[in-house]
């Protein structure tokens, strides 16, 4: 492994430091209502909504909205589970679709090009982690996909991906290898590229070892990634029934962490481990697995924390414990277009608006191999008959943004 390898420079010019960050107070009365689905309070459930999106400026891209892949992290988010949230809020952050329509000054997408959009639609452009391509990081406060307030364009507040159509600057705007099934690629856009990036990071080659804990909708792809990196892959789970899948997706070994004897048998034999468990757990069984110099990358996080961390074993063997979110814009190209080059997507299982909440529970449970896929297709109501029932057994568009802030405030 190769610490602290460079992200790839970033994309697009660099943002005019002259140009305001706060929008004009006066917003545009054009706006298009798309359907959409999302919730009204933290224990609403998704429900039918119609939201405003903006017409496109000058450097926005429009995008038809085709799929959107579920992560845990839109239910930790609804729910408040981190945070309080300001309702009504769609969430959803991994995006595929076509470009529709496009802005004047627009200069890297046309109408009618394959496009995702990930955790990101915006950063303050220019801080030292902006300037490196490390959008995610942004010194300012880089504005997430939905749930975040939208400085750029008046303090609205963004809404995701559980719609159909959507709004960005076409530089948080991701061009799709047309290679990859658009679906199966939705959760390359926060899952894939949130393991991508500390692999890199740690300049993971041939022959290291990189463990993965927990199976689901991260660490499958965490196996995939690693495998066409060529490291040697350890599958870490409390279940006995994912062993011959983590098989079946590339593992070399597959350890049960309920089994002292095979986490014993582990003992320092892995360079880095990418723990992808979004629940609370102890780290210590897992550390002990890890070699002098190697890692211990958390890339979930779990509501109310985790244990301590053991520190004589760091201290011990000069092991590194950190954390990694997501990735930057360039970065995520550079995972996309791998993907392609290795045929890497995720395994999925589509999901009609109507079942997104039973899709949440279940993916709570841990019961989906291994990412739900929203298919967008279904918030039509003449594809989707029970959507429609659902829409017209109560009012539950979401209020003009203004209103919203207001009574959020």
């Amino acid at each position: 492994m190769t610490l602290g390898r460079p992200v790839p420079p970033p994309l697009g010019t660099k943002f005019n430091p002259q140009q305001p960050r706060q929008a004009p107070a006066a917003r545009a009365a054009t706006g298009t209502r798309v359907r959409a689905y999302g919730a009204t309070s933290a224990t609403s459930g998704l429900v039918p909504l119609e939201i405003e999106r903006r017409e496109p400026g000058p450097h926005d891209v429009e995008i038809s909205i085709a799929f959107c892949g579920l992560c845990h992290s839109d239910v930790h988010t609804i729910r408040g589970e981190w945070r309080d949230q300001r309702y009504p809020l769609v969430p959803g952050h991994e995006i595929v679709g076509r470009v529709t329509r496009t802005g004047e000054d627009v200069s890297m997408f046309s109408v009618g090009d394959l496009v995702g959009v990930g955790c990101l639609v915006d950063s303050c452009r220019n801080c030292d982690s902006c300037n490196e391509g490390l959008e995610q990081y942004c010194e300012n406060g880089a504005v997430a996909t939905y749930g975040a307030v939208d400085q750029r364009h008046g303090g609205e507040i963004t809404q995701g991906g559980y719609a159909t159509a959507i709004v960005v600057d076409e530089k948080y705007v991701l061009r799709m290898p047309e290679s990859l099934d658009p679906a199966e690629a939705a959760p390359l856009l926060c899952a894939g590229i949130t393991v991508f990036s500390p692999m890199q990071y740690f300049g993971v080659e041939a022959s290291d070892a990189v463990g993965v804990v927990g199976l689901g909708g991260l660490g499958h792809l965490a196996v995939k990634i690693a495998k066409a990196l060529g490291a040697v892959v350890t599958v870490f789970t409390t279940s006995p029934d994912k062993v011959e899948a983590a098989q079946r997706l590339g593992a070399d070994r597959v350890v049960l962490s309920t089994d002292a004897e095979a986490m014993a048998a582990a003992r320092r034999s892995i360079d880095l481990i990418i723990d992808t468990v979004s629940a609370r757990h102890d780290l210590g069984p897992y550390l002990r697995t890890i070699r002098r110099d190697g890692a211990l990358i958390q890339v979930s996080l779990p509501p109310g924390g985790m244990p301590p961390v053991p520190l004589g074993m760091l201290v011990g063997r000069r092991i590194a414990y950190g954390g990694s979110m997501i990735g930057g814009i360039a970065e995520t190209q550079e995972l996309l277009d791998f993907c392609a080059a290795h045929g890497i997507s995720a395994e999925v299982e589509l999901v009609a608006a109507d079942r997104l909440n039973e899709a949440w529970d279940r993916m709570v449970a841990g019961d989906v191999k291994y990412r739900f896929v929203l298919d967008v297709e279904s918030l039509n109501p003449a594809r989707n008959p029970a959507a429609a029932r659902e829409e017209a057994e109560g009012t539950n568009n979401l209020p003009d943004s203004t209103e919203s802030r207001e009574r959020n405030a």
